[in-house]
């Protein structure tokens, strides 16, 4: 682009200024190429010329479009030049606050000189993981991306941290060790990173200081190596320091400090254990008072010593050699106190004797007082012939002690940072490390002297491997892409390194000057002036010959060669070191004694002096200079650099004043040169800056595309040809594999084109919008117009009209008016002449009317006589009639009385009554003769059986004879007569069984009596109730406010206890797994060839708790029964389990009632087995006795069970009304008849099963006819003496039945000679059991009709909600636009489809689950058949006869279980085993939840049964252990966390169901509580697995959130579940560095989809394993506070993310979380009201931010962030154009002041560790354990059920 193109009217620009350094302003003019002046306008509307020329002063700088203002990278800029940079690092640190911004690979880090809240532990989490790119700069992100890439790339790594004094470089440093201790903890709990933290205390006490710059600066570089393992947990460090600051020892500038230790050590001087080092106040110490003020403000000397010594001690520093370090710090004070007099010659000095400093100083040290005092003063002289002892003077005494202090406190300060490498140190075998590197930054003072030359020529090392390191990663990114790449230019600042290491460089000459025995400074300086004066980066000044300037890389420096060569040389006085090499206290003597000295000799305490000694060669590190030691030690820290990976921090100091969020451009700029900050933006912007990836590109600008070009696939080929259409010169562009990379301003030229775009568009919109404004104006002008017109020439028609109207009323009221007038006369005339003519008719009427009035008057005086007169007649005659009447009538009554008298006396009159009654007397008489026939029949019927019967008693007489006679007689009878006997007693049990039969029907009768009673009691008392809470509902209105807080304290109070007690039991959970680790370790160290035990003798010695024996208890109930809580829920299922109670009661009975009948079954059939084994059966006669009398019983049995069938039929009728009266709802009622069909399904079975009894015995009587048969046909064959031997068990058993018929017979006969209508007592006794049967079947059918009638209600109701939604779906939809009801029927659509997709899968997986179900009862009954089959087999063989062998096969019976398992002792490793740690949840997902958990308290039932305390502590204890060796195997496998946390909180609630408190016994049912805990009491224990629980629980949450987390971020912040929505933006640096990893498709490949996916998977599986819904409920909740925590830290995090589109991505986002919720039935677990903070973060996003309205709005809609929150989130804002705008810096105070009332927490980040408080609810089970089956499949056949 040319100069033409660029420098156009309205281009903003970048101009000198001598204070602000750059200042905008605006081109007012377009600019040819070659005017000598631009025209501008400042930002105070100020016009300015602005001379422009070729040479003196170019075209000033371009500035960025606002978009790019505030960017996280300043490589992202599109100009990249010193103003743009400066000016972006003053918007974000001022406006935004901000104080991290990254400059490609740099790291730039601005000094608040504030504590900001953004270094916390959430933070650090927040970080940890994510891509250095997809984060805000920080501290942190570098110290991940140094640890990822030490992780990803095998290679070690480094942190430069640099800076000038007071920018913050210790900070720095310290937040990222921290970041790496807290990531990177150890794995084997040695608290390496605590110990790695605690070492910045105690380098910041001895090795920190107040300057005028800063008050706690660093005087010494450090370089701390962190040490990793293989899998990259800490497991050491070590530290290297270089050049310690030691004449800040003696000496401090004014309002300096000395190193803060000796302040301490002064401020705590009171304590006991310091009183022996006789300190005072800091004032009174010459080493601590040189700079006059002692204190800094905010600091307390004596706290901060405190922290220093528990730091000694976490390190391992015992606490006498704190005491001896602290002891050597307070001489060094004493030491400065030391007066030394001066002579009168001035030659010497002395010391008094009393000094008190002196003996302080000589007694801490533990050294002679007297020879100190000598060699303070005097010093020896060593030739080569002799030695001499010489005075100094004053001065020359005062700067040896100088000197010796400073050595001393060297030596002190070495001997401290070694003792902490050896507390560092570990006996792992470092894998890698990372180095971070505190050191001093480039320096220029006033004065500049031998400290800053070397820190400066340290800065010169380090900026040359910047610079390389730099322009390497820039030539890699373009190998990498593929473009040709021309050598970047950089700046090479070897020759001034050259300059002073070099040989006879500046190192070189000043070491020579110092072996010249009579070096002066000025002497050096002349050599350096003689040898430097041509090199470039050498000057001498003009007005000195004592000093040399330096051109370093960051600017001129003049150094003032005074102290030079004294400094370098560090010189002390060797007797000085050898009197404190014979201290008495060996750590005072190690300091001083060197690594080649031998041991001293305690013996020799005075060395005698030869006359001539051999002068004894210095040690060698003393020959060393200082120099020479940081030249030494600064290569080998540039070799270790060179080999680790570095990351660049620098640290920039704002203001020299030391203000809050002030910012000195000036002062700034000269640190951005100086730190190598406008480098890497020099390097960056030679090459090519700019970089965008082809789909970002293509999104960016794709309005400046054609049509043609935007219907192509290959976007790629599209962004070509855009750029070789807009952009004509090809070298500014280049293409490679993934990005476009441009040329510094060709995305502001691309930018600025796309402005136009957008600026030409908006004008052609305005002017069509104009356009239609005025047409609209135009239209409406016109309209009023003709209104006008329209009502003007109406008013002049109306006038008219008017005029008419009064002419023609005028006529009318003249017309009127004389019509009045001539009327009125004429109606006086009238008027008059009708007056005269009224009164005279009126007087001749008045006269004719008394004319009349006379005669009628006497009309009705004759009228009154003549009716007197006739009714006086009339009453004389009607009397005399009445008495004539009387008379008659009283002589005819007399008659008739005499003749009905007559006819009753006659027969006559009796035949006509009668004539009815003999018809039914023939009636009568017919049915009787009818009933006598059947009586007849019936007669002969019983005379044939009694002449059967007699005939068989006679032939059984005849044969007991014939026994008679054959064994004597008298043994016979006395059998006969127990044979009599046995039979009465049988009679007798059955009269007992029939009276307990009737007991039994009165009491059911009674108890529905009762029931219906208690139902009408209940009525009442609920109306009761009801009044009472309608006047208590009343009265508590007033308090209910209290009782509400009352209640909200106390339950906060109780969750606030709950999560202490749950922390702890984190604690816990954490130390024993540190236990465990260090176990696992020391048996690693002890390990050694040999017998290893395996897990079966093992077993008995891995017990970790030694609770006593306890016992529990379980509760059970049928299988239907859970299934059925499980489909109708546990609330409802609760509320009618009273019901249940009592139904089962009497369900168990009718159990009862079988297993009788079943014995009695049984009994027969051993009968038959017997009798078909002995054979011996004589005569068919006994078999029909025998069968006839189990017809007998048998119906008698059948008979009382119908009608205890019947009673339960009414006593179920009973309670469903009972229950459809009480119930307030339908599914109360639903749940109740779904007992009831449970209870029918049970009976139906009862019936069955006796079906199968029925026919079984039919069998068994037909095979023993059989058997029978074939055995008289052998017996007639048999010897005579075979048969008596074995005939009287048979012949007593045929007795038995004899007796029994001929009593049946006998009792028949009796009643019917008794009641001669016998006849219609049967009929009336089949009539009544015809009603039974009908009265049943017709309440069956009604029960029917109800369920289909309740059925039906039900799908009316579903029916009409789904209309109602329905219609409020269509009332939606209307009320949309089309495009909107379009893609809102789509979605509806999408979402039915998937609902009934989860559907279909629910069902699939049901019917799977009970395929597999009933295919598992298949093999079992299959097993029992081929059981059955085989005893068959076996005992078939087992018989003689043949023809045995074809009988029915018998089924085996059920026993009655208790509901317990027993196994022996020995199998308790194998049970374990078998149970818990071999087993995998889905062997067991096809049968009942929880079952390890029912199987193991079986087993403790039965340990509690037998009362083996041994055995159920033995037990419990294994069980706790191997679960959690489980838990530990399986420590990321959500799956088997969750199964074992279903079965664990099972076992608890069996363990409170069963244990027999009638807290936990309310809901159980009479057979659980029969099954309750008998002996022990197994409260600790529930205690123990309760919090087992709580730890699993916890795990839960960490395996749940560990596999969510890397998904959050990208799906609910960064995928596009709207697409098309999100903008691109410029990337810098960070965001396509290599940095990225981007081997694993990163965390852009979740989505949404996946995320709830995920959740889902989750919910199934916890669902599938049974676990409590309330705990489910809370996981989710959990979840979703992990879900927000992690999305809100990162939107907080993130500028690229502050947006309006994010906003509305986020809040469609949420809404399908909130969705989900409620499609699981989990929107009540209180998880929604967790996604509240990021749903307001969403709206913050998307509201207005102008006004003072709409921060009112934002202050009231925000109320679950925090001020911080809602501040952070509007300085992040950012918008995508140029069309939307910034929140105002104006906007943002307004919301901080209406939120200041506010008391929100200091944090800004949620913490992402927060886990809310769990409760476990007692639920108990609703299954019976002795219905429980054991899989064959888990391998637990040593278990026998009990």
């Amino acid at each position: 682009m040319s100069v033409n193109e660029l420098f156009t009217k309205f281009t903003r620009v970048w101009i000198p200024d001598p204070e602000d350094v750059w200042r905008a302003a605006e081109i007012t003019r377009d600019y040819k190429e070659g005017e000598s002046v631009l025209h501008l306008r400042l930002e105070d509307e100020t016009p300015l010329e602005y001379p422009v020329g070729p040479k003196s002063n170019p075209l000033p700088f371009l500035r960025n479009p606002d978009i790019l203002v505030g960017e996280n990278d300043l490589t992202a800029l599109s100009y990249l030049h010193e103003p743009a940079v400066l000016h972006n690092l003053r918007v974000r640190f001022l406006e935004s606050n901000h104080i991290y911004t990254y400059c490609g690979i740099v790291l730039v880090a601005i000094n608040p000189y504030e504590q900001l809240q953004i270094y916390g532990e959430e933070v650090i989490n927040a970080y940890s993981g994510q891509n250095m790119g997809d984060m805000d700069p920080h501290i942190f992100a570098v110290a991940e991306e140094a640890y990822k890439q030490m992780a990803r790339d095998e290679r070690n790594q480094s942190i430069i941290v640099s800076g000038e004094s007071g920018a913050g470089k210790t900070v720095s440093a310290k937040y990222a060790m921290r970041f790496f201790a807290t990531v990177g903890g150890s794995a084997n709990d040695t608290n390496v990173e605590e110990k790695v933290l605690a070492s910045s205390p105690i380098m910041e006490a001895i090795g920190n200081a107040k300057t005028t710059r800063n008050d706690n600066s660093s005087r010494f570089g450090k370089y701390i190596q962190i040490g990793f393992s293989r899998h990259y947990h800490i497991i050491g460090a070590n530290m290297r320091t270089y050049l310690l600051e030691k004449s800040r020892v003696v000496f401090q500038a004014e309002d300096e400090r000395n190193y803060h230790i000796f302040y301490q050590l002064c401020a705590s001087a009171s304590l006991p254990e310091l009183k022996d080092l006789s300190l005072t106040s800091a004032e009174d110490f010459t080493y601590t008072s040189l700079g006059e003020n002692i204190f800094i403000e905010g600091v307390n000397d004596a706290e901060d010593f405190k922290k220093t010594r528990e730091a000694f001690s976490l390190l391992g520093i015992k606490d006498s050699s704190q005491t001896n370090i602290f002891r050597i710090m307070a001489s060094i004070l004493h030491l400065g106190n030391i007066e030394i007099c001066s002579e009168r010659d001035g030659e010497s000095c002395r010391i008094s004797r009393d000094d008190l400093h002196l003996q302080h100083f000589c007694r801490l040290l533990g050294v002679e007082l007297q020879q100190m005092e000598h060699w303070l003063c005097h010093r020896k002289l060593v030739t080569a012939s002799e030695t001499y002892v010489k005075t100094t003077s004053s001065k020359q005494a005062a700067n040896a002690r100088d000197a010796l202090a400073k050595h001393i406190y060297a030596r002190m300060f070495d001997w401290i940072v070694e003792h902490i490498n050896k507390a560092l140190q570990t006996s792992y075998k470092q894998h890698s490390f990372i180095g971070v590197l505190d050191i001093y930054g480039f320096e220029t003072f006033e004065v500049n002297s031998f400290e800053q030359f070397c820190i400066n020529y340290a800065n010169e090392k380090l900026q040359q491997q910047f610079n390389s390191h730099v322009f390497k990663l820039e030539q890699e990114e373009y190998m990498k892409e593929q473009i040709p790449w021309t050598l970047i230019d950089f700046y090479d600042n070897q020759p001034c390194i050259d300059l002073i290491e070099a040989r006879l460089g500046v190192l070189d000459l000043l070491d020579e000057e110092c072996k010249v025995p009579k070096g002066t400074d000025q002497n050096w300086a002349q050599k350096l002036y003689k040898q430097h004066s041509s090199s470039a980066h050498f000057q001498k000044p003009r007005m000195s010959n004592t000093s040399f300037i330096i051109i370093h890389f960051a600017d001129k420096v003049e150094y003032q060669c005074d102290g030079f060569l004294e400094k370098n040389r560090d010189t002390v006085y060797e007797e000085q070191i050898n009197i404190l090499k014979a201290s008495q206290f060996q750590l005072v003597a190690d300091l001083f004694h060197e690594k080649d000295d031998p041991p001293p000799q305690k013996s020799s305490r005075v060395n005698v002096r030869p006359a001539k000694s051999t002068p004894r060669a210095p040690n060698k590190d003393h020959r060393k200079t200082v120099g020479h030691q940081f030249r030494s030690s600064l290569h080998l820290l540039m070799e270790t650099l060179n080999a680790t990976t570095p990351h660049y921090v620098r640290c920039i100091k704002p203001n020299d004043y030391k203000e809050a969020f002030s910012f000195d451009s000036r002062r700034a700029v000269q640190q951005l040169r100086a730190c190598g900050v406008l480098e890497t933006i020099r390097i960056s912007a030679a090459g090519y800056p700019s970089r965008w990836t082809y789909p970002d590109f293509f999104s960016r600008y794709r309005v400046l595309m054609r049509k043609s070009d935007m219907t192509s696939a290959d976007k790629k080929l599209v962004c070509k040809h855009l750029l070789e259409t807009l952009i004509k010169e090809p070298d500014m562009f280049q293409f490679g594999k993934t990005k476009i990379f441009f040329r510094a301003g060709q995305v502001a030229y691309l930018e600025k084109l796309r402005a136009d775009k957008f600026r030409a568009a908006c004008i052609k919109i305005q002017k069509t919008v104009r356009g239609w404004l005025q047409r609209v104006r135009y239209r409406k002008i016109r309209k009023s117009a003709i209104t006008l017109q329209r009502y003007g020439r109406g008013y002049l028609a109306r006038r008219y009209a008017e005029y008419l109207r009064l002419t023609r009323a005028a006529l009318i009221c003249q017309k009127q008016y004389r019509m009045v007038r001539e009327r009125r006369a004429y109606l006086r005339v009238r008027q008059a002449v009708v007056t005269i003519q009224a009164y005279t008719r009126g007087m001749f009427t008045r006269r004719i009317y008394w004319e009349f009035l006379l005669h009628h008057k006497a009309m009705i005086i004759q009228r009154s006589v003549r009716r007197w007169l006739r009714r006086k007649k009339f009453r004389r005659a009607r009397d005399a009639a009445i008495i004539i009447q009387c008379a008659y009538r009283r002589m005819r009554a007399k008659h008739q009385l005499k003749q009905l008298k007559i006819e009753a006396r006659s027969a006559q009159h009796l035949k006509k009554l009668n004539t009815g009654m003999e018809n039914k007397i023939v009636q009568l008489q017919r049915k009787m003769d009818d009933q006598s026939k059947e009586y007849r029949t019936q007669n002969e019927q019983l005379q044939m059986v009694n002449v059967n019967l007699g005939s068989e008693v006679n032939k059984l007489q005849k044969e007991l004879e014939q026994l008679r006679g054959q064994q004597g007689g008298g043994g016979q009878l006395e059998e006969v007569q127990k044979l009599m006997e046995e039979l009465q007693e049988a009679q007798a049990e059955r009269k007992r069984l029939e009276e307990e039969h009737s007991t039994e029907k009165l009491g059911l009768r009674q108890r529905v009596e009762e029931l219906e009673a208690e139902n009408s009691l209940l009525k009442s008392e609920k109306e009761e109730l009801n009044q009472r809470i309608l006047q208590l509902s009343k009265s508590s209105t007033d308090d209910g406010s209290s009782v509400s807080q009352r209640e909200a304290s106390l339950q906060t109070e109780l969750d606030a206890e709950r999560q202490r007690y749950q922390n702890l039991l984190k604690e816990f959970s954490r130390l024993e797994q540190r236990y465990d680790n260090l176990k696992e370790e020391q048996a690693l160290t002890k390990f050694h060839p040999g017998h290893r035990r395996n897990p079966s003798n093992q077993s008995s010695l891995e017990s970790d708790s030694n609770y006593p024996s306890i016992s529990m208890s379980e509760v059970g109930d049928t299988e239907d029964a859970t299934q059925l809580v499980e489909e109708m829920g546990v609330e409802k299922a609760a509320m009618d389990i009273s019901v249940f109670m009592k139904l089962q009661k009497r369900v168990r009975e009718l159990e009862q009632e079988k297993k009788r009948l079943q014995v009695n079954v049984d009994k027969m059939e051993e009968l038959a087995k017997r009798r078909g084994s002995e054979g011996k059966s004589p005569t068919s006669e006994r078999e029909t006795a025998d069968l006839t009398y189990n017809n007998l019983k048998s119906q008698e049995l059948e008979s009382e069970n119908k009608r205890l069938k019947n009673d339960l039929n009414e006593l179920r009728k009973t309670i469903s009304e009972r229950a459809s009266q009480n119930s307030s709802s339908n599914e109360l009622q639903d749940s109740y008849n779904l007992l009831l069909s449970q209870l029918k399904a049970a009976n139906e079975e009862l019936d069955a099963r006796k079906e199968e009894v029925l026919i079984l015995r039919t069998q068994i009587v037909s095979t023993a006819q059989l058997q029978e048969k074939n055995e008289q046909i052998e017996n007639s064959n048999n010897v005579p003496e075979e048969n008596n031997s074995e005939e009287p068990v048979d012949k007593e058993e045929a007795l038995r039945v004899c007796h029994g018929l001929c009593e049946s017979k006998n009792e028949q006969q009796d009643w019917c000679f008794l009641n001669e209508d016998g006849e219609l007592g049967l009929a009336y006794q089949g009539l009544k059991q015809v009603a039974r049967l009908l009265e049943a079947q017709l309440q069956s059918q009604s029960r029917q009709h109800k369920d289909e009638l309740e059925a039906l209600h039900t799908q009316i109701e579903l029916l009409k909600d789904d209309i109602e939604k329905k219609q409020e779906i269509l009332n939606y939809t209307m009320s949309l636009s089309p495009e909107a009801q379009v893609e809102y029927s789509v979605q509806q659509e999408i979402t039915r489809l998937t609902n009934d997709n989860l559907d279909l899968k629910e069902l699939v997986e049901k019917l799977e689950k009970n395929e597999r179900k009933l295919k598992k009862q298949l093999r079992i009954y299959m097993k029992k058949v081929q059981e059955l089959e085989a005893s068959q087999a076996a005992a078939q063989t087992s018989r003689s006869r043949p023809e045995l062998s074809r009988q029915v096969t018998v089924q085996r019976k059920e026993r009655d279980f208790e509901g317990m398992l027993e196994y022996y002792k020995e199998d308790e490793a194998l049970l374990v085993k078998s149970l818990i740690t071999d087993i995998k949840p889905n062997t067991v997902s096809a049968t009942v939840p929880c079952l390890p958990a029912y199987i193991l308290f079986m087993c403790i039932r039965h340990a509690d049964y037998i009362n083996d305390d041994q055995k159920v502590e033995s037990l419990l204890t294994s069980t706790i252990n191997a679960i959690k060796k489980v838990l530990k195997k399986n420590n990321d496998d959500f799956e088997m966390t969750s199964f074992w946390l279903a079965n664990t909180s099972r076992l608890l609630h069996c363990l409170k169901q069963y244990s027999g408190d009638e807290v936990f016994m309310t809901q159980n049912t009479a057979k659980q509580n029969e099954h309750c805990l008998k002996n022990f009491d197994l409260a600790e224990y529930r205690q123990v697995l309760s919090d087992l629980s709580i730890q699993i629980y916890q795990q839960l949450i960490k395996v749940a959130e560990a596999t969510i987390q890397p998904m959050i971020v990208s799906a609910m912040l960064e995928s596009e579940s709207i697409p098309s929505l999100a903008g691109v933006k410029p990337m810098g640096y960070r965001n396509r560095s290599s940095s990225m990893d981007t081997d694993g498709g990163g965390p852009s490949s979740y989505t949404l989809e996946a995320l709830i996916r995920q959740l889902g998977q989750f919910h199934a599986i916890m669902r599938d394993h049974g676990l409590d819904p309330e705990i489910v409920g809370q996981v989710v909740r959990q979840l979703f506070h992990c879900i927000n925590a992690v999305t809100l830290n990162n939107l907080l995090l993130r500028k690229d993310v502050c947006s309006w589109s994010t906003g509305m991505q986020l809040r469609y986002n949420t809404s399908q979380m909130e969705e989900w919720l409620r499609g699981n039935n989990l929107y009540q677990s209180k998880a929604a009201a967790t996604l509240e903070p990021i749903i307001q973060a969403a709206q913050l996003l998307q509201v207005k931010k102008k006004t003072s309205q709409d921060a009112e709005a934002i202050c009231s809609l925000c109320t679950a962030l925090t001020t911080q929150q809602i501040v952070k989130i509007l300085n992040l804002y950012t918008p995508l154009n140029e069309f939307e705008e910034r929140v105002t810096v104006a906007f943002i105070r307004n919301i901080q002041n209406r939120l200041q009332e506010r008391n929100d927490p200091p944090q800004l980040l949620v913490d992402t560790k927060h886990t809310f408080p769990v409760l476990f609810p007692y639920t108990p089970s609703a299954l019976s354990l002795e219905t429980l089956h054991i899989p064959a499949s888990l391998g637990l056949d040593f278990l026998v059920r009990v």
